[in-house]
C-alpha cells in the first residue's frame, strides 16, 4: 500500500509520523510526506519522499508562530492559532497536497489534526484518510466551560469548507475512517470523538500510545557533566514556547539554587533569556531529548503532549507549567493521573517551583503513577499498533492514477 502523510511544519506533529512510517516501510509499504518543504526537510529521515505543499513563506508557518505568538495567552492565543495559523496554512497547502495526491497516488492519506488540507483533498478524491492526533486535547471536552469559543472554532472550520468548495457538515479534524490518538486512557481518561465531528462520535478511535521515531542529531551534549550524585531534572518549554520563558527561566534557576545540594538542572533554553547560568546548571540551546531521558529523574516542562508522553514513557514524574493551547488540558491530565504537579507559568513563584520539584522527586506516588502510564504506553503498541490499524483501511474507489512526479524531492542526508 501507499501512505501519504500530510503534516504541518511543526516538529511535535511530524515526529510520531516518523515512527509509524518506519514501521509501514519495514512491512513493505511505500510512504511519502507532504507539507512546507523547507521546514519539513530537516525533520525527515534521509531518503524520505517529500512533496512540497505551502512553500515558500507559508502562512501559519513556524516563523509566524515564533515572531507573533510568544506573548499571547488564553483565548487570544487560541484565536491566533486558528485565524492566523491553521486556516491560512490549510489554504496555502491545498494546491501542493492536491499535486502530491495525484503524483504519489496514495491508497490512504494520514493527515495531522492541524494539517486540514489533507482531509479536504482526500475527500475530494474519495480516498480513505486517517487522523493523526498528536494531542488529546480535542478529545477531552476542551470547550465545555466556554461554548462560545467552540462555536467560534466551528465557524472558522465551516468557512474553510465553503472557501475550498467542500461539502458542509463535517469536521476535517476527525476522520470518519480512523483516528490515531497517541495516548492511553491511563493518562487522559475516557476519550470520545466530539459530536461536532459530524460522525456523532462514531469514528473508529484507536488509542495506540506514543510513537517514537529516530530524530535528527541535536548536536553535541556534555554527557560527562551529568552528576550521578544528584537528581537530574530536564527543564524545557518546547520548540514554540521557548521565547516566552523570560520570567520563567530565572524563577526555575532560583528554585534549583535552593536545592543545589541534591538537584542538577539540565536547561534547554535560548541563551539570551538566561544570561547568568550558575555553574552547576547544565545549559544548552537544544538537547537530544530522547537520548537524555533515560538519564533523568524528572522533567519540568510546558505540558506539550509530546514532551509529556516522552517523559512518561520513561516513567518520569513531571512538573508542568502550561503556557497556552492544549497545554492546560494536558497538564490537568498529568495532575489527575497523579504523575506530576501543575504550577503557574505566568508570574512564576520560586517557592512554588521548589515545592513542586521536591514533591515529584520525594513523593513515590508520582513516580508510581508515571510508571503505571509507562506500562500502558508499552501495552498500547505505539507505531506497530498504528500501522496495524492503517493496514486495515481499504483503498479508496477513486484512487488517482500516478503520473511522473515532477514536484517531489528526496530528503538528503546530513
Amino acid at each position: 500500500m501507499r501512505f501519504l502523510f500530510v503534516v504541518p511544519p511543526l516538529a511535535g506533529h511530524v515526529n510520531p509520523t516518523l515512527a509509524v512510517a518506519a514501521e509501514l516501510t519495514a512491512r513493505g509499504h511505500q510512504v511519502a510526506w507532504t507539507g512546507p518543504a523547507a521546514a519539513l526537510a530537516p525533520l525527515l529521515p534521509a531518503g524520505a519522499a517529500l512533496h512540497p505543499a505551502g512553500d515558500p513563506d507559508v502562512p501559519g508557518g513556524t516563523a509566524a508562530l515564533h515572531e507573533r505568538r510568544p506573548g499571547l495567552r488564553g483565548l487570544a492565543a487560541l484565536r491566533f492559532l486558528w485565524a492566523e495559523a491553521l486556516i491560512p496554512l490549510a489554504h496555502a497547502m491545498l494546491p501542493g497536497v492536491d499535486r502530491a495526491v495525484t503524483s504519489f497516488a496514495p491508497d490512504v492519506v494520514v493527515a495531522d489534526q492541524q494539517a486540514l488540507a489533507g482531509p479536504l483533498v482526500a475527500r475530494r478524491y474519495g480516498l480513505p484518510w486517517a487522523t493523526s492526533a498528536t494531542t488529546s486535547a480535542e478529545f477531552y471536552r476542551p470547550f465545555d466551560g466556554v461554548p462560545k469559543v467552540g462555536e467560534w472554532v466551528g465557524e472558522r472550520l465551516a468557512g474553510l469548507l465553503a472557501d475550498c468548495g467542500a461539502p458542509a457538515g463535517w469536521d476535517p479534524r476527525f476522520s470518519p475512517h480512523l483516528i490515531l490518538l497517541f495516548s492511553t486512557p491511563e493518562l487522559m481518561g475516557d476519550a470520545t470523538v466530539p459530536a461536532s465531528a459530524g460522525t456523532a462520535g462514531r469514528a473508529p478511535l484507536a488509542l495506540v500510545g506514543p510513537a517514537f521515531g529516530a530524530r535528527p542529531p541535536a548536536g553535541d551534549f556534555p554527557w560527562r557533566r551529568l552528576d550521578p550524585g544528584r537528581a537530574r531534572v530536564l527543564v524545557s518549554l518546547g520548540t514554540l514556547n521557548r521565547e516566552a520563558g523570560a520570567a520563567f527561566y530565572p524563577a526555575v534557576l532560583r528554585a534549583a539554587d535552593a536545592l543545589v545540594d541534591r538537584v542538577q538542572l539540565i536547561l534547554a533554553a535560548p541563551a539570551d533569556l538566561v544570561p547568568a547560568v550558575p555553574p552547576q546548571v547544565l545549559h544548552q540551546e537544544y538537547v537530544p531529548q530522547l537520548r537524555l531521558l533515560p538519564h533523568l529523574d524528572a522533567v519540568l516542562c510546558h505540558g506539550g503532549h509530546n514532551t509529556v508522553c516522552e517523559a512518561l514513557a520513561h516513567g518520569l514524574p513531571l512538573v508542568v507549567a502550561p503556557v497556552r493551547d492544549d497545554q492546560p488540558v494536558v497538564a490537568r491530565q498529568v495532575a489527575d493521573a497523579g504523575a506530576g504537579v501543575r504550577v503557574r507559568f505566568t508570574r512564576p513563584r520560586t517557592d512554588e517551583l521548589r515545592q513542586a520539584l521536591t514533591a515529584v522527586l520525594d513523593d513515590p506516588a508520582h513516580r508510581t503513577a508515571a510508571r503505571r502510564i509507562q506500562a500502558s504506553f508499552a501495552a498500547a503498541g505505539g507505531a506497530a499498533a498504528a500501522a496495524d490499524r492503517l493496514e486495515k483501511l481499504p483503498p479508496g474507489p477513486a484512487r488517482p492514477h500516478p503520473r511522473t512526479p515532477t514536484d517531489s524531492a528526496t530528503v538528503k542526508g546530513p
